[in-house]
């Protein structure tokens, strides 16, 4: 039996233990995914919190179908969506550890992101879903609410027009 169906049957039943495991299970990859859309370490952990609160105030009607973290990322997606509705960036910081890398890496990364925020929202999307937060096309296909062929060619468009970008920055640069 699934790890996951065990603790939300335990969830439901009020037993806080269960729910503090489950959070910790999952806190980590949901923080990561709010942080890509926010470049405030503070915005993405209330992001985060807040899309644990839906979750368990949507408990009850919860049908344990696929994965939970999928049903995480379904809520943190509405919830940045609805935050950042007038602009979404993909922040620096998203990117990796402070220190990790040498000064080329850094320009790389101001690179990625620049080209980033040229894409679509609905190609930004996808990029981070499978990219970063390392989903399956069927993951990401649950969570956006659209067929595996339609992420593939979203995932398709977006590695052109960021190649695109990149190139053409090259070329400036």
């Amino acid at each position: 039996m699934d790890q996951d169906f065990l603790l939300i049957g335990k969830m439901r039943h009020g037993d806080e233990e269960a729910m503090e495991l489950f959070v910790r299970k999952y806190y980590p990859q949901v923080l990561k995914y709010c942080s890509f859309h926010s470049g405030d370490t503070q915005c993405a952990e209330d992001l985060a919190q807040e899309t644990f609160l839906r979750f368990f105030r949507a408990l009850a009607g919860y049908s344990c179908q696929g994965k939970s973290l999928n049903y995480l990322y379904t809520i943190a997606r509405n919830l940045c969506v609805d935050t950042f509705r007038e602009k979404w960036e993909v922040p620096v910081e998203g990117f990796s550890e402070p220190g990790e890398e040498k000064m080329t890496g850094i320009d790389e990364r101001l690179a990625l992101e620049s080209a980033m925020s040229k894409l679509p929202d609905e190609l930004k999307e996808v990029v981070i879903l499978r990219f970063f937060q390392e989903l399956r096309v069927k993951e990401i296909a649950r969570i956006l609410g659209i067929g595996a062929p339609s992420v593939k060619y979203r995932l398709k468009k977006a590695l052109a027009l960021l190649k695109q970008v990149l190139e053409e920055k090259e070329k400036k640069g």
